[in-house]
């Protein structure tokens, strides 16, 4: 690696350590010397200069934070010696214009998809099994328990196989033997599952604790999320279960898919506990209903689709000091090269796009849609603080470990994955991608509410920068996990998709790992390649409780 440091904008006053630096080393910026005077771990930030208190910091161009005691030219900033500041912003926009990546490469691509009667066009082709109320998680387990491994959709499992070796081994009094076995037997030993539908790429099994007991608006919001999974273009239909009594009515899931559409073109089985009879009159009924709906599913094949079909949503989380500076603008030029072949991009998590708010105000093409943004952002941050928290809380002990240490020096970064295209939409929770190009969309920075949210608004592939690590899934979206650092994705080969450290190391630049991305999307959407997520079952759910529990 040639450089040792990295300062990413010209108006920044800290530079990146690229590499572990030791104190005494001796790093050279723009000609000048810098002496480090403490260790510096590699992705944290040490000062271009000498630094009083309240001094200002910026990092991407951005204030970041506010010095709170003197750090000399080369120390390094710390949770200790740094409070997160933003800058303030204004409806004013500055109107400049976008320049569009050359697309030419991509505009007679295709992916092979699954089109649905009403125009949209999947990734994948699923069944959804959903309850209306957390009293129903245990029916919704019980028709999974009986579907998987008859359909052939229960992959074989190493841990399982594992367990009865260790059972095996103590009816044969072999208790010595179990304590020396540290590794489960080898996957290949274990056979690969024969699904009865192949067109079909699986059931998915919706559990949740929401539907009652909160707030009403937080049930209505559960209902239009659950819409949007079954309304969404990689679903082929879906069973609902209800039990009749609960704040989450069939009548509102019935009204919210209709504010989606007025013809679901897709079977929809719904069948309420308290109207049912016996638990084995409805399981029954929903098992036959779920099963024919399946036959009907299986017809539909994969077929070419224009890349203006696919919504990609973008999400980060265990983030380190290196997301912001590979991963994160790498997804996001691979977003501004799909919002160029005419596709869709979702940039979520609120809160961490806390001190970028000018910026992308300057990018929405309406006022209208700018006041959205703002207002949403006002009334999130207000939440948060009358709940005795706030924005700048935002980053998590791994964040902080790993060189990000405000929410704003976080946001700068995150806030990369939305490349630099105008935002053409700004949406609240649960509402629906309609435009072409960037859309913002309030959600938590939770990673599971996060992504949850966005497949609820339509994204039918999600890519979810890491440089820590995480194993987050989601049941319809395939979600690609992208590590901003080469050691994570040799560390963890078994959750990362696609690793963006030879941007750290100057092996690759930004646009080349974007346009890497891109042909990765492709392969995806086809049905060609899965994500480790995907491999691993990982079908992580969350639906965002905003209000209080009554």
């Amino acid at each position: 690696m040639a450089n040792k440091t990295l300062q990413i904008h010209p108006n920044d006053n800290l530079l990146v350590a690229l590499t572990d630096l030791q104190a005494g080393d001796v790093v050279q910026h723009n000609g000048s010397d810098i002496i480090i005077r403490k260790d510096v771990p590699a992705k944290h930030k040490l000062a271009l200069k000498d630094l009083k208190a309240e001094d200002k910091v910026y990092m991407y161009g951005s204030l970041v934070g506010t010095v709170t005691e003197e750090i000399p030219a080369g120390g390094v900033l710390t949770t200790e010696n740094t409070r997160h500041e933003v800058s303030s912003y204004s409806l004013e926009t500055s109107g400049s214009e976008w320049q569009a990546p050359d697309v030419s490469r991509w505009k007679d691509k295709e992916f092979m998809g699954y089109h649905r009667p009403d125009g949209q066009v999947g990734t994948a082709n699923y069944w959804l099994v959903v309850p209306l109320v957390f009293c129903e998680n245990r029916n919704v387990n019980t028709i999974k328990n009986a579907f998987m491994k008859e359909l052939g959709y229960a992959t074989s499992d190493v841990y399982e196989k594992y367990v009865a070796d260790l059972v095996q081994l103590y009816k044969d009094g072999k208790t010595d033997v179990i304590k020396n076995m540290t590794e489960p037997p080898a996957k290949s030993e274990l056979s690969d599952p024969d699904p009865l539908f192949p067109n079909v790429d699986g059931i998915k099994f919706l559990t949740h604790e929401g539907g009652c007991g909160g707030i009403r608006q937080d049930s209505e919001a559960l209902c239009a999320l659950l819409a949007g999974y079954i309304y969404h273009p990689n679903v082929a239909g879906a069973t609902v279960l209800s039990l009749g009594c609960q704040n989450a009515q069939i009548e509102i899931l019935e009204e919210k898919i209709a504010d989606l559409t007025s013809d679901l073109q897709k079977p929809l089985y719904i069948y309420e506990q308290q109207q049912s009879g016996t638990e084995y009159e409805m399981l029954t009924s929903a098992i036959r209903d779920t099963f024919l709906g399946l036959v009907e599913a299986n017809k539909n094949e994969r077929k070419p689709a224009p890349l203006s079909k696919l919504t990609i949503g973008m999400e980060c989380g265990g983030s380190d000091g290196f997301s912001g500076i590979s991963a994160n603008p790498a997804v996001g030029h691979a977003g501004d090269l799909i919002t160029a072949l005419g596709g869709s991009v979702i940039l979520s998590e609120f809160p961490e796009l806390c001190g970028v708010e000018q910026e992308l105000i300057d990018r929405t093409t309406s006022k209208e849609m700018a006041e959205k943004f703002v207002d949403l952002m006002q009334r999130y941050s207000d939440a948060a603080e009358a709940s005795g928290s706030g924005f700048d809380m935002n980053p998590s002990p791994g964040n902080i470990k790993d060189g990000l240490i405000t929410d704003a020096m976080k946001s700068a970064g995150a806030a990369k994955k939305g490349g630099t295209s105008p935002v053409k939409a700004v949406l609240d929770y649960t509402e629906q991608v309609r435009e072409p190009g960037l859309n913002l969309l309030c959600t938590p920075g939770n990673d599971v509410e996060s992504t949850t949210a966005m497949a609820g608004s339509g994204a039918n592939i999600i890519l979810f920068t890491t440089g820590l690590g995480t194993p987050t899934g989601n049941p319809v979206a395939p979600v690609g996990k992208v590590s901003s650092n080469s050691q994570l994705a040799e560390r963890m080969p078994d959750i990362i998709d696609i690793d963006t450290g030879p941007v750290i190391k100057g092996e690759k630049t930004i646009e080349e790992m974007g346009e890497e991305i891109l042909d990765y999307i492709i392969e995806l959407a086809s049905g060609r390649i899965k994500t480790k997520a995907q491999l691993l079952n990982q079908d992580d759910f969350i639906p965002w409780k905003r209000g209080v529990s009554l």
